[in-house]
């Protein structure tokens, strides 16, 4: 009986033709996963970093087209390294002292040539948390501080603040986790933590444990790069007490774009995120997503910098919507300054009335201002 080949040729064929077309399938699979991706590193779990990229990965992803995948990384100067160096990374956030600490120290050779900022985004609070014992910013001489990992944003800044007091400290660099932890079993005596407020650190903390804010002095002649700001019962009810605010500074995150004129996709992965990005921005003050948004202004410039080439180009062609802040809203955040700044200085506090006056001058002032 004579054998039939037809049943194996066609099983081998159909064997061959899967096998040839599983290169192709993962080919178009993986073209289309990472279709204008773009890599946003973070500065840490901890802070509100990690909430500000999912904010702006959910306003990015269009399920096709546009993606923003975070990165948790290890700490503000890192990130600075990992733009330039690090395969992948597009954009990260950065504390504005940071950058100028690696500036001055020459720490990443070219890297403020080479990159640009995306925009200012919001302040961050320097919190520091301390035992019963504390009392006073100055009672931490010599004594166990925890200042985050090395390379955080929040060692540069204590480094930054306590120089300028002249107070030494014996700086440790837990994780502010594992540092919370051991504040509670009375192995350090503080817990330095820079963060935008409300940070989830701190806030199901509550009085009863004993520990509790202490005030960090702003000199309004020292680093430019800090501002007065507060702790309130409305940011921590459990630690602070109403009409009991905690004086401390703030600096500014910055969202920074990595170099990549060589590489003309992910360069215009991130071209296209900036337009998204800032034509969407309004959406990103609705309920939902981080109150912290409400402080950015999009068309804010970081001084000595030179701004990504798109997010310039957008703004010149949308500078009314970019520089337009909510008035009522202005005037609200105008009156916190100008308190913050009469404390820091020893001044008088204002009434409402002079400083509705002296808010009307601002406004008129800025009308005469050029673009």
């Amino acid at each position: 009986m004579a054998r039939s080949y037809l049943a194996p040729a066609m099983a081998i064929g159909t064997f061959v033709a899967t096998a040839l077309s599983i290169p192709v399938a993962f080919a178009q699979q993986s073209a289309a996963v990472n279709r204008g991706v773009i890599e946003l590193e973070t500065t840490g779990s901890d802070g509100i970093s990690v909430r500000i990229a999912e904010d702006l990965a959910r306003l990015i992803d269009d399920g096709a087209t546009r993606r923003v995948v975070p990165v948790i990384g290890k700490g503000s100067l890192q990130n600075i390294v990992d733009l330039k160096y690090l395969h992948g990374v597009d954009i990260a956030i950065v504390q504005a002292d940071v950058v100028d600490y690696a500036k001055e120290r020459r720490l990443v050779p070219g890297f403020e040539t080479s990159l640009t900022y995306i925009t200012k985004l919001y302040n961050e609070e320097l919190h520091i948390l301390a035992l019963p014992e504390i009392k006073d910013i100055r009672d931490l001489a010599n004594h166990k501080v925890n200042v985050d990992v090395l390379g955080s944003g929040t060692a540069v800044t204590v480094q930054n603040v306590f120089n300028e007091l002249k107070l030494p400290i014996d700086a440790t660099h837990d994780s502010s986790q594992m540092a919370l932890e051991k504040l509670r079993k009375g192995e350090i005596s503080a817990l330095a933590f820079v963060t935008g407020k409300p940070a989830p650190l701190f806030i199901n903390l509550t009085a009863e444990s004993g520990l509790h804010f202490i005030s960090v002095p702003f000199n309004p002649t020292g680093n430019s790069v800090y501002a007065p700001a507060q702790l309130t019962t409305a940011d921590y009810p459990g630690l602070v007490l109403p009409n009991r605010p905690i004086d401390t500074v703030a600096v500014g995150s910055i969202l920074f774009a990595a170099d990549l004129r060589q590489i003309p996709e992910r360069s215009n992965n991130v071209a296209n995120f900036v337009d998204v990005f800032f034509t969407g921005f309004q959406s990103l003050l609705s309920p939902g997503n981080h109150p912290k948004w409400d402080e950015v202004n999009l068309a804010a410039e970081v001084a000595g910098w030179r701004r990504y080439d798109p997010a310039q180009q957008w703004l010149k062609r949308n500078v009314q919507l970019a520089g337009a802040p909510d008035p009522q809203k202005l005037k609200v955040m105008f009156s916190a300054f100008i308190d913050e700044r009469r404390r820091a200085s020893g001044g008088a506090p204002m009434t409402d009335a002079e400083k509705n006056a002296l808010f009307e001058q601002f406004r008129t002032w800025a009308g005469t201002q050029k673009q």
